[in-house]
Protein backbone atom coordinates (compact mmCIF):
# COMPACT_ATOMS: atom_id res chain seq x y z
CA UNK A 1 0.00 0.00 0.00
CA UNK A 2 1.43 3.61 -0.57
CA UNK A 3 0.32 6.32 1.65
CA UNK A 4 1.65 9.36 -0.32
CA UNK A 5 1.86 12.43 2.02
CA UNK A 6 0.53 11.05 4.89
CA UNK A 7 3.70 9.36 5.26
CA UNK A 8 5.23 12.94 5.92
CA UNK A 9 3.04 13.16 9.36
CA UNK A 10 4.74 11.04 11.83
CA UNK A 11 7.82 12.74 10.89
CA UNK A 12 6.44 16.09 10.88
CA UNK A 13 4.60 15.49 14.58
CA UNK A 14 7.44 14.15 15.65
CA UNK A 15 10.01 17.72 14.66
CA UNK A 16 7.17 19.54 15.57
CA UNK A 17 6.49 18.10 19.19
CA UNK A 18 10.39 18.32 19.92
CA UNK A 19 11.13 21.90 18.85
CA UNK A 20 8.00 23.38 21.14
CA UNK A 21 7.72 21.22 23.73
CA UNK A 22 11.43 20.54 24.10
CA UNK A 23 10.18 16.76 24.83
CA UNK A 24 11.99 14.51 22.78
CA UNK A 25 11.18 11.51 24.16
CA UNK A 26 7.71 12.10 23.65
CA UNK A 27 7.96 13.36 20.25
CA UNK A 28 9.69 10.10 19.13
CA UNK A 29 6.65 8.08 20.54
CA UNK A 30 4.13 10.08 18.81
CA UNK A 31 5.62 9.95 15.76
CA UNK A 32 5.88 6.06 16.13
CA UNK A 33 2.33 5.97 16.92
CA UNK A 34 0.91 8.32 14.65
CA UNK A 35 3.07 6.11 11.94
CA UNK A 36 1.36 2.74 13.17
CA UNK A 37 -1.44 4.59 13.26
CA UNK A 38 -1.95 6.01 9.74
CA UNK A 39 -0.79 1.97 8.82
CA UNK A 40 -3.33 0.71 10.60
CA UNK A 41 -6.01 2.99 8.67
CA UNK A 42 -6.95 4.93 11.64
CA UNK A 43 -7.48 1.91 14.15
CA UNK A 44 -6.39 3.53 17.80
CA UNK A 45 -6.54 -0.22 18.74
CA UNK A 46 -4.43 -1.71 16.45
CA UNK A 47 -2.03 1.04 16.26
CA UNK A 48 -1.06 1.16 19.62
CA UNK A 49 -0.27 -2.72 19.59
CA UNK A 50 1.54 -2.47 16.67
CA UNK A 51 3.22 0.18 18.45
CA UNK A 52 4.01 -1.79 21.20
CA UNK A 53 5.57 -4.59 19.04
CA UNK A 54 7.48 -2.34 16.80
CA UNK A 55 9.37 -0.72 19.56
CA UNK A 56 10.11 -4.47 20.93
CA UNK A 57 10.93 -5.50 17.34
CA UNK A 58 13.82 -2.50 17.47
CA UNK A 59 14.82 -4.07 20.70
CA UNK A 60 15.26 -7.47 19.49
CA UNK A 61 17.26 -7.02 16.70
CA UNK A 62 20.94 -8.10 17.01
CA UNK A 63 22.54 -4.90 15.43
CA UNK A 64 20.00 -2.69 17.30
CA UNK A 65 20.86 -4.84 20.45
CA UNK A 66 24.68 -4.46 19.34
CA UNK A 67 24.90 -0.58 19.49
CA UNK A 68 22.32 -0.84 23.22
CA UNK A 69 25.05 -2.45 24.62
CA UNK A 70 28.12 -0.55 23.35
CA UNK A 71 26.50 2.45 24.61
CA UNK A 72 25.51 1.15 27.57
CA UNK A 73 29.34 -0.43 28.25
CA UNK A 74 30.62 2.75 27.18
CA UNK A 75 29.08 4.36 30.36
CA UNK A 76 30.49 2.45 32.60
CA UNK A 77 33.45 2.86 31.06
CA UNK A 78 33.26 6.48 31.37
CA UNK A 79 32.45 6.10 35.03
CA UNK A 80 35.44 3.97 35.62
CA UNK A 81 38.59 5.90 34.36
CA UNK A 82 36.68 8.92 36.30
CA UNK A 83 37.10 7.05 39.18
CA UNK A 84 39.65 5.26 38.85
CA UNK A 85 41.72 9.18 38.81
CA UNK A 86 42.64 8.68 35.00
CA UNK A 87 40.53 11.29 33.94
CA UNK A 88 42.18 13.62 36.10
CA UNK A 89 45.50 12.61 35.61
CA UNK A 90 45.28 12.99 31.79
CA UNK A 91 43.70 16.71 32.40
CA UNK A 92 46.88 16.96 34.59
CA UNK A 93 48.97 15.88 32.24
CA UNK A 94 48.08 18.04 29.16
CA UNK A 95 47.45 21.45 30.98
CA UNK A 96 49.38 21.26 34.42
CA UNK A 97 52.23 18.92 33.89
CA UNK A 98 53.59 19.31 29.79
CA UNK A 99 51.24 22.81 29.33
CA UNK A 100 50.65 21.09 25.84
CA UNK A 101 46.92 22.33 26.25
CA UNK A 102 46.65 26.00 27.78
CA UNK A 103 43.75 27.59 26.63
CA UNK A 104 40.32 27.03 25.30
CA UNK A 105 41.37 26.74 21.90
CA UNK A 106 43.78 24.42 22.10
CA UNK A 107 40.77 21.73 24.06
CA UNK A 108 38.36 22.80 20.76
CA UNK A 109 41.37 21.57 18.35
CA UNK A 110 41.82 18.18 20.56
CA UNK A 111 38.32 17.11 20.27
CA UNK A 112 38.42 18.45 16.15
CA UNK A 113 41.70 16.01 15.46
CA UNK A 114 41.02 13.34 17.43
CA UNK A 115 37.35 13.44 15.78
CA UNK A 116 39.34 13.32 12.64
CA UNK A 117 41.38 10.80 13.39
CA UNK A 118 39.22 8.59 14.76
CA UNK A 119 37.51 7.65 11.52
CA UNK A 120 37.45 3.79 11.39
CA UNK A 121 34.13 3.98 12.94
CA UNK A 122 31.55 7.00 13.55
CA UNK A 123 29.93 5.88 16.87
CA UNK A 124 33.29 5.46 17.70
CA UNK A 125 34.87 8.77 16.88
CA UNK A 126 31.84 10.50 18.52
CA UNK A 127 32.02 8.43 21.90
CA UNK A 128 35.85 8.68 22.28
CA UNK A 129 36.03 11.87 21.47
CA UNK A 130 33.44 13.11 23.88
CA UNK A 131 35.25 10.62 26.58
CA UNK A 132 38.57 11.95 25.92
CA UNK A 133 38.23 15.79 25.91
CA UNK A 134 35.14 16.62 27.71
CA UNK A 135 36.84 16.77 31.06
CA UNK A 136 39.52 19.34 29.17
CA UNK A 137 37.28 21.39 27.83
CA UNK A 138 35.21 21.99 30.75
CA UNK A 139 38.46 22.84 32.20
CA UNK A 140 38.78 25.81 30.06
CA UNK A 141 35.02 26.73 29.35
CA UNK A 142 33.39 25.30 26.41
CA UNK A 143 30.03 25.03 26.33
CA UNK A 144 28.83 21.31 26.19
CA UNK A 145 26.93 22.35 22.83
CA UNK A 146 29.84 23.14 21.33
CA UNK A 147 31.64 19.75 21.72
CA UNK A 148 28.82 17.96 20.80
CA UNK A 149 28.66 20.38 17.39
CA UNK A 150 32.78 19.24 17.32
CA UNK A 151 32.18 15.63 18.10
CA UNK A 152 29.14 15.64 15.66
CA UNK A 153 30.67 17.25 12.35
CA UNK A 154 33.64 15.21 12.62
CA UNK A 155 32.01 12.00 12.89
CA UNK A 156 29.90 11.41 9.85
CA UNK A 157 31.58 13.97 7.39
CA UNK A 158 35.44 12.20 8.22
CA UNK A 159 33.80 8.57 7.53
CA UNK A 160 32.56 9.53 3.87
CA UNK A 161 35.39 11.82 3.14
CA UNK A 162 38.21 9.16 4.51
CA UNK A 163 35.85 5.96 3.27
CA UNK A 164 38.12 2.95 4.80
CA UNK A 165 35.56 1.88 6.94
CA UNK A 166 32.01 0.50 6.58
CA UNK A 167 30.68 3.87 5.18
CA UNK A 168 33.63 3.34 1.81
CA UNK A 169 32.03 -0.42 2.36
CA UNK A 170 28.33 1.02 1.76
CA UNK A 171 29.18 3.44 -0.74
CA UNK A 172 30.71 1.07 -2.96
CA UNK A 173 28.18 -2.10 -3.06
CA UNK A 174 25.55 1.13 -4.02
CA UNK A 175 27.30 2.20 -6.91
CA UNK A 176 28.04 -1.25 -7.69
CA UNK A 177 24.54 -2.17 -8.20
CA UNK A 178 24.28 0.62 -10.71
CA UNK A 179 27.35 -0.31 -12.43
CA UNK A 180 25.96 -4.58 -12.66
CA UNK A 181 22.65 -3.23 -13.85
CA UNK A 182 24.33 -1.31 -16.94
CA UNK A 183 23.19 1.73 -16.02
CA UNK A 184 26.64 3.15 -15.44
CA UNK A 185 30.52 1.90 -16.50
CA UNK A 186 33.59 1.61 -14.47
CA UNK A 187 35.23 0.88 -10.82
CA UNK A 188 33.03 1.44 -7.68
CA UNK A 189 35.64 2.62 -6.02
CA UNK A 190 37.08 4.88 -8.49
CA UNK A 191 33.81 6.54 -8.77
CA UNK A 192 33.37 6.71 -5.28
CA UNK A 193 37.14 8.23 -4.57
CA UNK A 194 36.01 10.78 -7.88
CA UNK A 195 32.95 11.81 -6.03
CA UNK A 196 35.07 12.74 -2.89
CA UNK A 197 35.86 16.38 -3.88
CA UNK A 198 32.22 16.82 -4.78
CA UNK A 199 30.78 16.12 -1.18
CA UNK A 200 30.73 19.96 -0.41
CA UNK A 201 28.96 19.61 2.79
CA UNK A 202 31.00 16.86 4.44
CA UNK A 203 33.93 19.39 2.88
CA UNK A 204 32.49 22.70 4.61
CA UNK A 205 31.56 20.56 7.77
CA UNK A 206 35.22 19.80 8.50
CA UNK A 207 36.12 23.76 7.31
CA UNK A 208 33.77 25.36 9.66
CA UNK A 209 33.99 23.49 12.92
CA UNK A 210 38.42 24.28 12.36
CA UNK A 211 36.37 28.05 11.62
CA UNK A 212 34.66 28.81 14.66
CA UNK A 213 37.65 26.43 16.97
CA UNK A 214 40.31 29.23 15.55
CA UNK A 215 38.33 32.01 15.24
CA UNK A 216 35.63 32.54 18.10
CA UNK A 217 32.89 33.91 15.70
CA UNK A 218 30.20 31.71 17.14
CA UNK A 219 26.91 33.30 16.30
CA UNK A 220 22.93 32.66 17.23
CA UNK A 221 22.14 29.65 19.85
CA UNK A 222 25.85 28.50 19.98
CA UNK A 223 27.20 31.91 21.12
CA UNK A 224 24.42 32.59 23.70
CA UNK A 225 25.95 28.88 24.69
CA UNK A 226 29.52 29.71 24.50
CA UNK A 227 28.37 33.36 26.33
CA UNK A 228 26.99 31.61 29.38
CA UNK A 229 29.55 29.19 30.62
CA UNK A 230 32.01 31.92 29.67
CA UNK A 231 30.38 34.74 31.78
CA UNK A 232 28.71 32.15 34.75
CA UNK A 233 30.57 28.97 34.48
CA UNK A 234 27.38 27.17 33.39
CA UNK A 235 28.30 24.10 31.25
CA UNK A 236 24.56 23.69 30.13
CA UNK A 237 21.61 25.83 30.52
CA UNK A 238 19.58 25.34 33.68
CA UNK A 239 17.07 22.48 33.51
CA UNK A 240 19.17 20.67 31.03
CA UNK A 241 19.64 16.97 31.87
CA UNK A 242 22.29 15.77 30.35
CA UNK A 243 22.02 12.26 28.59
CA UNK A 244 24.61 10.85 30.41
CA UNK A 245 25.52 11.93 34.23
CA UNK A 246 28.72 13.17 34.44
CA UNK A 247 28.38 13.67 38.11
CA UNK A 248 30.50 11.48 40.82
CA UNK A 249 29.58 12.44 44.33
CA UNK A 250 32.12 12.55 47.14
CA UNK A 251 31.21 9.68 48.73
CA UNK A 252 31.14 7.38 45.44
CA UNK A 253 35.03 8.59 44.55
CA UNK A 254 37.70 6.38 45.58
CA UNK A 255 40.42 7.27 49.07
CA UNK A 256 43.99 7.06 48.38
CA UNK A 257 44.17 7.09 44.89
CA UNK A 258 46.19 9.45 43.14
CA UNK A 259 45.66 10.83 39.64
CA UNK A 260 47.11 8.97 36.96
CA UNK A 261 46.77 9.04 33.34
CA UNK A 262 47.77 5.97 32.48
CA UNK A 263 44.46 4.81 34.16
CA UNK A 264 42.76 6.30 31.16
CA UNK A 265 44.92 6.17 28.50
CA UNK A 266 45.72 2.09 28.52
CA UNK A 267 42.15 1.22 28.26
CA UNK A 268 41.35 4.24 25.26
CA UNK A 269 44.40 2.62 23.42
CA UNK A 270 43.01 -0.85 24.22
CA UNK A 271 39.80 0.33 23.01
CA UNK A 272 40.75 1.71 19.67
CA UNK A 273 42.88 -1.35 18.74
CA UNK A 274 40.68 -4.09 19.89
CA UNK A 275 38.06 -2.10 17.43
CA UNK A 276 40.80 -1.79 14.52
CA UNK A 277 41.54 -5.42 14.67
CA UNK A 278 37.90 -6.69 14.88
CA UNK A 279 37.22 -4.44 11.78
CA UNK A 280 40.02 -6.69 9.97
CA UNK A 281 38.65 -9.82 11.63
CA UNK A 282 35.05 -9.63 10.48
CA UNK A 283 35.98 -8.11 7.00
CA UNK A 284 38.21 -10.88 6.41
CA UNK A 285 41.58 -8.58 5.98
CA UNK A 286 39.68 -5.57 4.37
CA UNK A 287 39.52 -2.84 7.37
CA UNK A 288 36.53 -1.46 4.76
CA UNK A 289 34.62 -4.34 5.34
CA UNK A 290 34.90 -4.76 8.59
CA UNK A 291 31.52 -5.19 11.00
CA UNK A 292 31.85 -1.64 12.75
CA UNK A 293 29.00 -2.53 15.35
CA UNK A 294 30.39 -5.98 16.38
CA UNK A 295 33.88 -4.67 16.63
CA UNK A 296 33.65 -2.00 19.07
CA UNK A 297 31.00 -3.99 20.98
CA UNK A 298 33.58 -6.66 21.04
CA UNK A 299 36.23 -3.84 22.05
CA UNK A 300 34.48 -2.52 25.33
CA UNK A 301 33.88 -5.78 26.23
CA UNK A 302 37.17 -6.98 26.31
CA UNK A 303 38.74 -3.75 27.42
CA UNK A 304 36.25 -4.06 30.92
CA UNK A 305 37.51 -7.13 31.39
CA UNK A 306 41.22 -5.45 31.10
CA UNK A 307 40.11 -2.96 33.28
CA UNK A 308 38.97 -5.02 35.87
CA UNK A 309 42.49 -6.66 36.10
CA UNK A 310 44.28 -3.50 35.51
CA UNK A 311 42.34 -1.59 38.45
CA UNK A 312 42.24 -4.83 40.99
CA UNK A 313 45.95 -5.46 40.29
CA UNK A 314 47.25 -1.91 40.85
CA UNK A 315 44.86 -1.85 43.96
CA UNK A 316 42.87 1.47 42.89
CA UNK A 317 39.84 -0.36 43.48
CA UNK A 318 38.44 -4.00 44.53
CA UNK A 319 35.95 -6.23 42.59
CA UNK A 320 33.52 -4.93 44.58
CA UNK A 321 33.74 -1.36 43.89
CA UNK A 322 34.14 -2.63 40.29
CA UNK A 323 31.12 -3.74 39.51
CA UNK A 324 29.24 -1.29 42.16
CA UNK A 325 31.02 1.33 39.18
CA UNK A 326 30.26 -1.34 36.14
CA UNK A 327 26.57 -1.18 37.42
CA UNK A 328 26.04 2.72 38.01
CA UNK A 329 27.83 3.48 34.63
CA UNK A 330 25.59 0.96 32.74
CA UNK A 331 22.26 2.79 34.85
CA UNK A 332 23.86 6.74 33.13
CA UNK A 333 22.64 5.01 29.92
CA UNK A 334 19.34 3.87 30.31
CA UNK A 335 17.74 7.24 29.01
CA UNK A 336 19.61 7.33 25.93
CA UNK A 337 19.04 3.57 25.26
CA UNK A 338 15.11 4.68 25.56
CA UNK A 339 15.90 7.56 23.19
CA UNK A 340 17.61 5.23 20.98
CA UNK A 341 15.14 2.84 20.83
CA UNK A 342 12.42 5.00 19.73
CA UNK A 343 14.93 6.82 17.07
CA UNK A 344 15.15 3.51 15.59
CA UNK A 345 11.28 2.65 15.76
CA UNK A 346 10.04 5.79 14.08
CA UNK A 347 12.94 4.95 11.67
CA UNK A 348 11.30 1.42 11.16
CA UNK A 349 7.85 3.55 10.69
CA UNK A 350 9.04 5.75 8.21
CA UNK A 351 10.45 2.80 6.21
CA UNK A 352 7.07 1.15 6.28
CA UNK A 353 5.19 4.28 5.25
CA UNK A 354 7.41 4.55 2.34
CA UNK A 355 8.60 8.50 3.14
CA UNK A 356 11.83 8.19 1.69
CA UNK A 357 9.81 6.70 -1.74
CA UNK A 358 7.53 9.09 -1.85
CA UNK A 359 9.56 11.68 -1.28
CA UNK A 360 11.82 10.75 -4.47
CA UNK A 361 8.67 10.31 -6.37
CA UNK A 362 7.89 13.90 -6.11
CA UNK A 363 11.04 14.68 -8.26
CA UNK A 364 11.54 11.23 -10.27
CA UNK A 365 12.22 12.23 -14.44
CA UNK A 366 10.87 15.78 -13.39
CA UNK A 367 14.59 17.26 -12.82
CA UNK A 368 16.15 18.28 -15.99
CA UNK A 369 19.52 20.78 -16.59
CA UNK A 370 21.92 22.33 -14.36
CA UNK A 371 20.08 22.25 -10.98
CA UNK A 372 19.47 18.00 -11.15
CA UNK A 373 22.44 18.09 -8.60
CA UNK A 374 21.20 20.50 -6.38
CA UNK A 375 17.91 18.95 -6.36
CA UNK A 376 19.26 15.55 -5.46
CA UNK A 377 21.23 17.05 -2.78
CA UNK A 378 17.96 18.85 -1.32
CA UNK A 379 16.09 15.66 -1.79
CA UNK A 380 18.15 13.58 0.29
CA UNK A 381 18.56 16.56 2.85
CA UNK A 382 14.92 16.64 3.35
CA UNK A 383 15.22 12.60 3.24
CA UNK A 384 17.40 12.38 5.72
CA UNK A 385 15.66 15.08 8.27
CA UNK A 386 12.47 13.40 8.00
CA UNK A 387 13.85 9.65 8.79
CA UNK A 388 17.19 10.39 10.58
CA UNK A 389 19.03 8.15 8.47
CA UNK A 390 21.56 9.01 6.31
CA UNK A 391 22.57 5.62 5.30
CA UNK A 392 18.84 5.04 4.27
CA UNK A 393 18.57 8.06 2.43
CA UNK A 394 21.96 7.02 0.60
CA UNK A 395 20.21 3.36 0.00
CA UNK A 396 17.24 5.35 -1.37
CA UNK A 397 18.58 7.95 -3.25
CA UNK A 398 21.53 6.45 -5.32
CA UNK A 399 19.46 3.94 -7.14
CA UNK A 400 17.22 6.98 -8.12
CA UNK A 401 20.61 9.64 -9.07
CA UNK A 402 22.74 7.69 -10.86
CA UNK A 403 19.57 6.81 -13.51
CA UNK A 404 18.99 10.65 -13.07
CA UNK A 405 22.46 11.79 -13.97
CA UNK A 406 22.88 9.31 -17.02
CA UNK A 407 19.72 10.21 -18.40
CA UNK A 408 20.83 14.47 -17.92
CA UNK A 409 24.14 13.42 -18.99
CA UNK A 410 25.58 14.81 -15.71
CA UNK A 411 28.76 14.15 -14.34
CA UNK A 412 28.14 10.95 -12.44
CA UNK A 413 30.75 11.52 -9.38
CA UNK A 414 28.90 15.13 -8.81
CA UNK A 415 25.28 13.22 -8.21
CA UNK A 416 26.99 10.99 -6.09
CA UNK A 417 28.67 13.51 -4.35
CA UNK A 418 25.34 15.03 -3.85
CA UNK A 419 23.67 11.95 -2.60
CA UNK A 420 26.36 11.65 0.37
CA UNK A 421 26.17 15.64 1.36
CA UNK A 422 21.97 15.85 1.40
CA UNK A 423 22.37 12.20 3.72
CA UNK A 424 24.39 13.99 5.81
CA UNK A 425 23.06 17.42 5.78
CA UNK A 426 19.99 16.10 6.30
CA UNK A 427 21.05 13.58 9.39
CA UNK A 428 22.87 16.31 10.86
CA UNK A 429 19.92 18.70 11.23
CA UNK A 430 17.07 15.64 12.64
CA UNK A 431 16.67 15.47 16.18
CA UNK A 432 16.16 11.77 14.99
CA UNK A 433 19.45 10.59 14.03
CA UNK A 434 21.61 8.19 16.44
CA UNK A 435 24.20 10.01 15.60
CA UNK A 436 22.44 13.56 16.65
CA UNK A 437 21.41 11.65 20.36
CA UNK A 438 25.16 9.98 20.86
CA UNK A 439 27.23 13.23 20.47
CA UNK A 440 24.77 15.00 22.97
CA UNK A 441 25.33 11.89 25.09
CA UNK A 442 28.82 12.05 24.43
CA UNK A 443 29.41 15.57 24.98
CA UNK A 444 27.47 15.62 28.34
CA UNK A 445 24.32 17.64 27.18
CA UNK A 446 20.46 16.78 26.12
CA UNK A 447 19.82 16.35 22.61
CA UNK A 448 17.37 19.45 22.26
CA UNK A 449 20.60 21.88 23.31
CA UNK A 450 22.58 19.72 20.43
CA UNK A 451 19.90 20.05 18.03
CA UNK A 452 19.40 23.88 18.29
CA UNK A 453 22.54 25.03 18.70
CA UNK A 454 23.73 22.84 15.90
CA UNK A 455 20.84 23.35 13.27
CA UNK A 456 22.08 26.97 11.95
CA UNK A 457 25.54 25.72 11.45
CA UNK A 458 24.29 23.33 9.66
CA UNK A 459 21.69 25.46 7.62
CA UNK A 460 24.27 27.70 6.74
CA UNK A 461 26.45 24.92 5.11
CA UNK A 462 23.71 23.14 3.84
CA UNK A 463 23.04 26.45 1.64
CA UNK A 464 26.52 26.73 0.26
CA UNK A 465 26.51 23.22 -0.56
CA UNK A 466 23.01 24.17 -2.53
CA UNK A 467 25.02 27.02 -4.64
CA UNK A 468 27.84 25.09 -5.30
CA UNK A 469 26.10 22.00 -6.70
CA UNK A 470 24.59 24.71 -9.07
CA UNK A 471 27.66 26.25 -10.15
CA UNK A 472 29.28 22.79 -10.61
CA UNK A 473 26.14 21.58 -12.52
CA UNK A 474 26.50 24.09 -14.84
CA UNK A 475 30.74 23.63 -15.50
CA UNK A 476 31.16 20.13 -15.84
Amino acid sequence: MEFGIWSLVPPIIAMTVAIIFEKVALALLLGVFSGYLIINNLNVLTAITSTVDGILDVAADVGNLKIFLFTSLMGAFVVLVTVSGGVDGFVNYLTEQNKKIENKRQAMLLAYVIGIIIFIDGLLSIMFTGVVTRPITDKFKVSREKLAYICDSTSAPINALIPLNSWGAMLMGLIGVQISAGIISGDPMDLLIKSLPFQFYSILSVLFVLFYILTDKDWGPMKRAEDRVRTTGKLYDDGVVPLMSDDISEDEKLEGVSPNKNYMMIPLMMLVSITFIGLLITGQGNIAKGDGTTSILYSISITLIFMLIYYTGQNVMTNKQFGEFLKKGIGNMLSLVMLLVLAFAIGNAISQLGTGKYLASLVEGKISGVFGPAIIFILGAIMGFSTGTSWGTFAIMMPIAVPMAVSMNSNIALAIGAVVSGGIFGDHCSPLSDTTILSSMSAGTDLYSHFRTQMPYSLVVGAISSILFIIFGLII
